[in-house]
């Protein structure tokens, strides 16, 4: 004897709400103020009974694929950024939503994402996240106007789109303050060269943590290099060779990082034991597998994808002002990941 399958009545009674709010819900109606709250309720009661509304009824009825396209320029060949794509992914599906993923390289490789946005646009997409590898300033191409849209981790040159970004300078002031109060206060920096949000970013809380301490800046105790090479060991190995070494390090991110350990191991020096060293990027292949463990910076890539699926869910409700939101990119936190590469100074 066959089962009867659940239908929108029975969502509604474990839900507690009426057919039409779960029918607004399950289809995203726009324009309709139902608490988040509620449907949370709805799509679990809904995912409980194994009930999903017909897609093609409801493509047709709301004008509305259930398709959101993700651009993302390299991160899914990325392990360190992937967790923008599980965030986003995670999201999506809590709204009942599809991602449509493309896989492209940055335009400065001579490839043009106008393409790309149109192969998504064809695909009849409601919305377009972009996403690129590391923060930055971005020019995006005029076709991504034609929907909303929200970037992750970079910024719109034009100043016309949404965006999500990392708080650079609140991980560095993090990072640098569990230094000064585990009692150093002759902190080196192993800082990028690129002119690149995070480059800057990074180098401004370093500043302003020594600032609000006291500790007097010494430019000596910055050095620099591109990123194509990140010589986190030639810069780590001239600065703990002199005589007035720092106590502490704070690295630009955790390839630099592990450059440190190498120059600190050949010096002779142990870490945190005469030598205390501090990422960024939170990179765990890295990070938790140096020895000690290294204590560093999380970018919140999970978090962005999230916010990114659920400011476009808003905007697509008819419940966010899209310039207002594109004013100003949101930041969001870089959280300390403490580890043991951190100690107590002590005296050499």
């Amino acid at each position: 004897m066959a089962v009867k399958s659940a239908g929108i009545r029975d969502v509604a009674e474990l839900a507690g709400v009426s057919v039409t709010t779960v029918s607004h819900v399950l289809n995203d109606t726009p324009h309709t103020r139902v608490a988040e709250e509620t449907r949370a309720r709805v799509r679990h009661a809904a995912k409980t009974l194994g009930y999903g509304p017909n897609r093609a009824a409801q493509a047709l009825r709301t004008n509305r694929s259930g398709l959101i396209g993700l651009l993302s320029e390299e991160i899914a060949t990325t392990p360190h950024a992937g967790r923008i794509i599980l965030g986003a992914q995670d999201a999506a599906r809590e709204h009942d939503l599809t991602l449509v993923i493309i896989n492209t390289e940055r335009e400065s490789s001579g490839h043009s994402h106008r393409d790309d946005v149109q192969a998504l646009l064809d695909r009849q997409v409601d919305a377009v996240l972009y996403a690129t590898m590391y923060h930055r300033q971005v020019s995006l191409p005029p076709n991504l106007q034609a929907l909303p849209a929200v970037l992750i981790d970079s910024t719109d040159r034009a100043g016309i789109v949404p965006a999500v970004v990392p708080d650079e300078v609140g991980g560095a002031i993090a990072a640098v303050t569990h230094l000064v109060e585990s009692g150093h206060t002759r902190i080196g920096f192993l800082n990028n060269d690129d002119d690149v949000p995070a480059t800057h970013g990074r180098f401004e809380g370093y500043r302003q943590v020594l600032d609000a301490h006291g500790i007097s800046f010494d430019a000596t105790l910055v050095s620099t290099a591109p990123s194509e090479t990140l010589p986190g060991y030639e810069l780590a190995r001239e600065m703990l060779g002199r005589r007035d070494r720092p106590t502490a390090l704070f690295c630009y991110n955790d390839r630099m990082a592990m450059g440190a350990y190498r120059a600190a191991t050949e010096l002779g020096l142990s870490i945190p034991d005469d030598l205390s060293i501090v990422g960024f990027d939170n990179q765990e292949l890295i990070a938790a597998n140096l020895f000690p463990g290294l204590t560093t910076v999380a970018l919140p890539h999970y978090e962005m994808g999230v916010w990114a699926v659920e400011t476009l869910v808003r905007l697509l409700h008819g419940e966010g002002e899209y310039k207002l939101l594109a004013d100003k990119p949101t930041l969001l936190d870089c959280p300390l990941v403490v580890r043991g590469s951190v100690a107590r100074p002590t005296a050499h």
